[in-house]
């Protein structure tokens, strides 16, 4: 079994003793926040030495950002859809009627930032009639787009400001009835002839049946033209953001944990990302501990062959957006380490997410705790309020962080001062 560490844990023959919660020591909490959205002059707190201004406004739910080596920067605007559910996350306050909870606008936007001051001057709509787009990705003459349902392939050049044709479904994507984890995040490798895509289950727990998981919960891989699919890890309940640790060869994945265990469990993590490796769901969790919701199944993987997390980052926070900063504007302990977006709890008493935080790295692997760095975007903890919830997160190329706000229609710019 592969070693991990987080907060609180120690690890003796390479089995780890820690100090999570016996299931439901507390019970299930269906807390959903409130959004009320932002006032004038409101706005999320980064730490001393910098500044936060908002970057674009007026869009519908931004979900995702991606720029472009030549700085044009795309955004895809997609919801959750409802099946006779209510939204997983939050309930949107009366005064916030632009948001058509269960909608998705099925659209990327691009906008571009002529005069390159951190201010976009121009904004085009790129695409529609998406199938709640997520991921986005350009390699070569080709502009890709994560669909639900699928990989789409279009033609592109450098320049566009609308995507051409109907594009190519190159990949097919599970997404039935039970499609809990929509979101379809899409990378590439450094030679750029491979693509990773993050499919996330289609349920909690599998309790809809393990036929209904098939190639979920997974990290998959496929050549730039869809060919050559294999899973490239398995066990991951919904593997969102992904990114290559600075100066390796390893990627690394944050993972939304499952529900319905109690406040504690199960942490939300970052994890180094080892190809073939099984990282326990719906099985196990955060290791060798079994879900006792499957006591009666058998996990086709041997329970010594679960791979621990790397980092604990805190029960039902919903970490989604994963960034390696590696450009140099920020001050010097932030380079090379690791941004994650935390969009924030439904399934705990009090709240936990709703934030940016931060994770040192050193020579390719952590080298401190979590800290905050955005903040300030719950309004009310004990009302359970909320201004809004981060989830893309992007970079520029003069170093200034942008971090979608989905349920606020805003994304925020982050930049330190000169």
């Amino acid at each position: 079994m592969n070693k991990g560490s987080y907060e609180g844990s120690v690890t003796t023959a390479g089995y780890t003793a820690d100090t999570l919660q016996t299931p439901y020591t507390t019970g299930s909490a269906k807390n959903f926040s409130e959004v009320t959205g932002w006032k004038s002059g409101q706005m999320p707190v980064a730490p001393k030495g910098f500044s936060v201004s908002k970057f674009a406004d007026g869009l519908e739910h931004p979900r995702w950002i991606y720029v472009a080596e030549n700085g044009d920067i795309f955004v895809a605007e997609s919801n959750t859809i409802l099946k006779g559910i209510i939204k997983v996350g939050a309930k949107i306050a009366p005064k916030i009627k632009t948001q058509h909870v269960g909608e998705s606008k099925n659209r990327i936007t691009m906008f571009r930032d002529v005069d390159k001051n951190g201010v976009p001057k121009k904004r085009y709509e790129f695409a529609n009639d998406l199938n709640q787009p997520f991921g986005m990705l350009i390699i070569g003459s080709h502009f890709y787009v994560g669909n639900t349902d699928g990989l789409m392939r279009y033609d592109y050049k450098p320049g566009d400001t609308l995507l051409q044709g109907k594009g190519k479904k190159i990949v097919s994507l599970p997404a039935g009835k039970h499609n809990r984890h929509w979101t379809r995040n899409i990378i590439t490798n450094s030679k750029k002839d491979k693509i990773y895509i993050g499919v996330g289950s289609g349920t909690n727990v599998a309790e809809k049946g393990l036929k209904n998981e098939i190639r979920r919960a997974d990290i998959l891989e496929v050549n730039i033209d869809g060919s050559g699919e294999r899973i490239y890890a398995h066990g991951l309940r919904n593997p969102v953001g992904m990114d290559w640790a600075p100066g390796t060869q390893t990627l690394w994945t944050a993972v939304n944990e499952r529900d319905e265990l109690g406040d504690e469990l199960v942490p939300d993590y970052l994890t180094s990302v080892k190809d073939g490796g099984f990282y326990g769901w719906p099985f196990f969790y955060y290791g060798q501990h079994k879900d006792p919701r499957l006591d009666d199944k058998q996990s086709p993987d041997a329970i010594e062959k679960v791979i621990v997390p790397d980092v604990s980052l805190g029960a039902h926070t919903a970490s989604l957006g994963l960034l390696f900063y590696q450009q140099h504007s920020f001050p010097a302990k932030y380079r090379g380490g690791a941004f994650i977006t935390q969009h924030g709890s439904w399934n705990r008493s009090v709240l936990s997410g709703y934030k940016v935080i931060f994770i040192p790295f050193l020579n390719g692997k952590p080298s401190g705790k979590p800290a905050d760095f955005l903040t300030g975007f719950v309004e009310d903890l004990s009302a359970s309020k909320v201004h809004g919830r981060p989830v893309g997160i992007a970079v520029l190329a003069d170093g200034s962080m942008l971090v979608s706000d989905d349920v606020s229609n805003i994304i925020w710019r982050i930049e330190a001062d000169k």
